[in-house]
């Protein structure tokens, strides 16, 4: 099993000042103590479930960007880009440039995007569900034939492009993976059957539903169920001095047990640095065999 950093709350100490220094020590320390992933939400305001929609909430790619300049082993991506906030053609090349200049440590993390209150706050448009799931899928479709490198017309429902010129070329081949987020079981799921290389699931009661329902996806789409990247949603908290390490390797061996393959997800008190290193030195290694 492999572990990933997601950072969803930047509210701590000596902000806004220290907000960059702080970031980056994060980033290298994960880096360092051998996250599989470093990864952020793709909200503009704060979400209920973290913290007050006052708190500090940094744009994703722009925070990515950062996250390139000091890691270099790490995956990055987001958890997960809603497809409504930026146009798809601009999406695809934004990802581009993430993954050449990562040196090839892109995913793209996407979904159809919830938070009408961020949306409608900022001026950005917010369609009905169903149109939400169109624009979702022909932004996948997009980004392929982009990182495909066929420039022909796309001319889809939503979406109208040209020339879908995409130079540079990214440097993950054939493209950087695409992770999609959501367990609907109708559109999401069948959307990571049809196109992803993984999933990103919540760690519910009904997760061994949801993994069946994949599979069944896949059987009906011709795709191999074990090709695709079963990942979860996990909250790290092994205490101020590690006293939890080891009812979290549990939890982490259940879920490696049922076919999850990487937890991703907030580490608590991470702007103090030391969970980071305790879960680099103990929780990495005791689970990496997990699932294998």
């Amino acid at each position: 099993m492999k572990i990933g950093l997601q950072i969803p709350d930047f509210t701590w100490p000596g902000n806004p000042e220290r907000l960059g220094p702080t970031l980056a020590a994060i980033a290298r320390t994960a880096d360092d103590a051998g996250f599989e992933h470093i990864m952020v939400m793709d909200h503009l305001f704060q979400i209920p479930m973290v913290g007050p929609v006052e708190h500090e909430m940094l744009e994703a790619y722009t925070t990515l960007g950062f996250l390139a300049a000091n890691t270099s082993r790490a995956r990055l991506g987001t958890l997960v880009t809603a497809a409504i906030y930026r146009y798809a053609g601009v999406l695809a090349k934004i990802v581009t440039t993430l993954d050449v200049l990562s040196g090839g440590r892109a995913w793209l993390g996407i979904g159809a995007g919830w938070n009408e209150e961020e949306s409608r706050g900022l001026g950005i448009p917010f369609p009905p569900l169903a149109e939400r799931f169109e624009q979702l899928e022909e932004t996948i479709q997009i980004c392929l034939q982009m990182w495909a490198g066929d420039e022909r017309p796309y001319d889809g429902k939503l979406n109208h492009l040209e020339r879908p010129l995409g130079s540079p070329n990214a440097l993950t081949k054939p493209h950087p993976p695409i992770m999609i987020g959501g367990s609907g079981e109708k559109k999401t799921l069948r959307l990571v059957a049809k196109y992803a290389q993984a999933c990103n699931l919540f760690p519910s009661p009904e997760l061994g539903h949801k993994l069946d329902v994949l599979r069944e996806h896949c059987e009906r789409e011709g795709r191999n169920y074990d090709e695709i990247d079963k990942t979860v949603i996990f909250r790290f908290d092994v205490g101020p001095k590690g006293e939890k390490t080891g009812g979290l390797i549990d939890q982490l061996g259940h879920l490696a047990e049922m076919g999850i393959q990487t937890a991703i997800g907030g580490v608590l008190n991470v702007s103090q640095i030391t969970p980071l290193e305790i879960i680099g030195r103990d929780v990495i290694p005791a689970v990496a065999p997990l699932g294998s």
